[in-house]
């Protein structure tokens, strides 16, 4: 990569090199375990023009989302979420009855069926055939499709502008972040909102969530990298949230620039926190490369030590953060036995790279091992009430992230 996407400089700083990894969906069948598998860098630059973070479009979001293994509704927390956000979005705009709601990469229909059941007209569009489907069948109107300038056209021309236009985690995963950006702006009222949320490289670096970097994830936000992102497309930044979802997210509320008005205080808030956490000169990101080799380090110290001692360690989850996180540590089933995951679609297969077998959550329950590798870090609280039940047994819970640590049943020991 020799060109920031968003501004065009060649300005590339790198930030962490994470060697070369499959991608994080390309969950294999045990038909493919003999077959080749491609693998392609995973390396952060950041560009010291504009501050986007981003790593090189080494694959395109049709191989990702043709088909695609993450579905939203399998976490209770995060429809949880969704259904607070709407409830907050009619209320705020507000959203009366003859409202009109898109979500871009409308997944399964976890957050628009809130719309629904509120009777308000609403269009989910999801590029994955088999996710959209799974939307239509919960009653949720889904388009198939990736949004590009000319696809928000089409949807306006059909159905009419959008009084909001939703993008929750998506705008990290596209590459034309000015073409996408510019769909939002055709789908969107003159006088509407657009409502983001995107991983907060604030978080990333301070919480050591290299994890999170995988080949889906294309770009890595900064507010302040992300209101140069929003004007390539017409919209301003008015307001942002500090989420806790994803391990410290951002919501950014933006609207089309000519009925923007001025950025509430917290823009400001953020703006200077970023400033002061020298995200926008190059010590923010001088030592992050070494505390990530650090995780790693901690991470294949317990699970060896773990099996000369002759304890049974095995995953909960089988997140693409996971994956990142396997892959960059070389662990494979002689350290991780399984992994399990509430997904049907993931049973059976295996976890690309490290081809680790992925089993049904009861698995744990019946094999009664050591330690359970909570892999999606960022669910924690869900998770550790979800698992208590590994204590009966005198078994512990280990995070790998922002450092490890082992959670006993009364107390929690940190690496």
């Amino acid at each position: 990569m020799t060109r920031c996407r968003l501004c065009g400089s060649e300005a590339m700083a790198s930030v962490v090199d994470l060697g070369a990894t499959p991608p994080c969906e390309s969950f294999l069948a045990a038909d493919q375990l003999d077959e080749p598998e491609p693998a392609y860098p995973l390396h952060l630059r950041v560009c010291t023009d504009c501050w986007l973070a981003q790593i090189p479009p080494l694959i395109t979001p049709e191989e990702t989302f043709k088909e695609y293994a993450y579905f939203s509704s399998f976490s209770t927390s995060w429809v949880e979420h969704a259904r607070t956000f709407v409830a907050d979005a009619v209320q705020r705009l507000p959203l009366g009855p003859d409202a009109f709601v898109v979500e871009v990469a409308s997944n399964d229909g976890y957050l628009l069926r809130h719309v629904v059941d509120r009777g308000i007209r609403c269009l989910g569009i999801e590029p994955s055939v088999n996710v959209g489907a799974t939307a239509r069948e919960a009653g949720v109107p889904t388009l198939t499709e990736f949004l590009s300038p000319e696809t928000g056209t089409a949807v306006r021309a059909e159905h009419g502008p959008a009084d909001l236009v939703v993008a929750n985690n998506v705008y990290a995963h596209i590459p034309d972040v000015v073409g996408f950006t510019q769909g939002l702006r055709a789908l969107v009222a003159d006088d509407g909102w657009v409502s983001i949320e995107v991983q907060h490289l604030l978080t990333l670096i301070e919480e050591n969530q290299y994890d999170t970097i995988y080949h889906e994830h294309f770009q890595y936000y900064t507010v302040a990298s992300a209101i140069r992102a929003l004007a390539s497309g017409g919209l301003t930044l008015v307001d942002v949230e500090l989420l806790p979802t994803h391990g410290g997210s951002i919501r950014l509320w933006a609207r089309p620039a000519e009925a923007a008005g001025e950025p509430t205080r917290r823009v400001a808030d953020v703006l200077d926190r970023e400033k002061a956490a020298g995200l926008q000169e190059l010590s923010g990101y001088a030592e992050f490369s070494a505390r990530v080799a650090k995780v790693r380090r901690d991470l294949l110290r317990f699970l060896i030590d773990a099996a000369e001692r002759g304890e049974t360690v095995v995953g909960y989850g089988a997140p693409g953060k996971g994956n990142t996180l396997l892959n960059h540590c070389g662990i494979r089933p002689d350290l991780l036995a399984y992994t399990v995951d509430r997904n049907p679609y993931k049973h059976g297969r295996f976890t690309p790279g490290t081809r680790i077998p992925i089993l049904s959550p009861e698995r744990i329950a019946a094999d009664r091992p050591d330690y359970v590798l909570v892999l999606p870090w960022n669910l924690r609280a869900e998770l550790a009430e979800q698992l208590s039940f590994v204590h009966e047994w005198g078994g512990r819970l280990v995070f790998p992230i922002p450092e490890l640590s082992i959670v006993e049943a009364a107390k929690e020991v940190t690496a």
